[in-house]
């Protein structure tokens, strides 16, 4: 009887937060837990939008286009971006941190800290 696999890590996933830093975290055989975000297609299309828009604003500063009109766009951009981080955030916090808590994993909880701190400068 062979109980190194119990300490196998079989379920691996990655996490990109709100600052754009990658979390890669193990889940082993007992915890149960897929890793699927709800808001997974809702945050891809928000930043297909949002890569859309930044292309715009790059062709109004190419065409030499009022700044201010430039700055607006640009303004709209962040706060989108703001908008998409939160979903991000909120998300994982509803998926991972409650693992993280119940089976105490301090490394994600400090990771999440990490995130939270670059996100809100």
């Amino acid at each position: 009887m062979e109980h190194s696999k119990q300490e196998h890590h079989e379920h691996e996933h990655t996490h990109v937060l709100a600052d754009g830093t990658v979390v890669t975290h193990s889940h082993g055989p007992g915890h149960g837990h897929t890793h699927s975000h709800a808001h997974t297609k809702a945050v891809l299309n928000r930043m297909s939008r949002l890569i859309g828009h930044l292309e715009s604003i790059k062709t109004m500063v190419e065409d030499g286009r009022d700044c201010s009109e430039v700055l607006i766009q640009l303004s709209a951009v962040k706060s989108a971006i703001n908008g998409v981080s939160k979903i991000i955030l909120k998300d994982h916090m509803e998926h991972c941190i409650v693992d993280a808590v119940r089976d105490n994993d301090q490394e994600a909880l400090e990771q999440l800290n990490k995130a939270i701190d670059q996100f809100i400068k």
